[in-house]
């Protein structure tokens, strides 16, 4: 079987796509791998600067310091479950409010689309929604850090994107043969979407991990996902630093910090890989193909 010929401006043009594309990947990839050099690393090496990318003087210290610290694990545990949660029930309430917006033909569904589009860009702000989760009781519960978020707007534009390519043909014939609306989402179109439904729930999920500002601002001490946690830990370590003025308490503040990111975006990095083949598939949902 013969070669296909490639011109040299097709390799020359595959070349700087190659190079750029290593480039990029060097600037996400090398601040995590200096953070995490200097998690690990001894606080001696740290102040004469002696760390590049690899550990000097391997030190689990500032990991032990974290760990440590009282109600981290319960805070971890939050956190797995705000994540957990609200990403599910974020996944069920944009399921129910894109299907229906997928369908061109339903009276309203242009009136909606354009409310959707109109909350993008304006919101009520921080005091009005402080002001209306305070009327509703929610301060003080986990329910604080799942409903007010349960639906982003982005989210669920790629959703009724997807939705829209699936054929119509089907649901005819499902509706043909007995089955209801109900039954045509949660049986046909559900399993047909898992591209999508991964996309988004990797989207949400990244949110509710990362989220501490609200949790700041509706829970209790007791009830702090782990960002805001390792927030307070940070402050904590700069303040010690700071004050003391001393070399050895800003180092081990800053092996602080650096452990404490590792800690942090470790879980979402290790489940990346997992949905990677979803999530690639799910960010071409709706567009036109060749």
């Amino acid at each position: 079987m013969s070669k296909k010929y490639r011109s040299p401006g097709s390799i020359a043009l595959d070349v700087i796509i190659y190079i750029i594309m290593v480039f990029v990947l060097l600037v996400c990839l090398v601040p995590f791998i200096y953070m995490l050099a200097l998690s690990l690393s001894n606080p001696k090496a740290i102040i004469n600067n002696q760390v590049s990318f690899w550990p000097v003087g391997w030190n689990l210290d500032a990991y032990e310091q974290i760990f440590t610290y009282p109600n981290f694990f319960r805070a971890y545990g939050n956190t797995i479950f705000y994540t957990v949660a609200g990403t599910a029930i974020a996944l069920f309430m944009m399921v129910l409010f894109a299907y229906p917006l997928s369908k061109t033909f339903l009276r309203g569904q242009k009136f909606f689309m354009k409310m959707v589009i109109v909350s993008m860009f304006f919101s009520g702000g921080l005091i009005p929604n402080y002001l209306l989760i305070s009327n509703l009781h929610l301060t003080g519960t986990v329910w604080a850090m799942l409903l007010p978020f349960a639906i982003n707007q982005f989210n669920l534009i790629i959703l009724i994107n997807f939705f829209k390519t699936l054929p119509q043909e089907i649901e005819e014939a499902a509706l043909i043969d007995g089955l209801g609306y109900f039954g045509i989402l949660f049986q046909i179109v559900l399993p047909l979407s898992t591209a999508a439904l991964a996309t988004v729930g990797l989207y949400t999920a990244v949110f509710f991990w990362n989220d501490w500002f609200n949790g700041l601002i509706y829970l209790n001490t007791s009830q702090f996902p782990v960002m805001l946690f390792l927030r307070n830990i940070v402050n904590g370590t700069s303040m010690l630093g700071d004050a003391a003025g001393s070399a050895d308490k800003t180092t081990i503040a800053i092996s602080i910090k650096s452990a404490v990111i590792i800690t942090s975006t470790l879980p979402i990095i290790i489940l990346y890989p997992f949905l990677q083949k979803y999530f690639v598939k799910g960010l071409t949902v709706g567009s036109v193909k060749g």
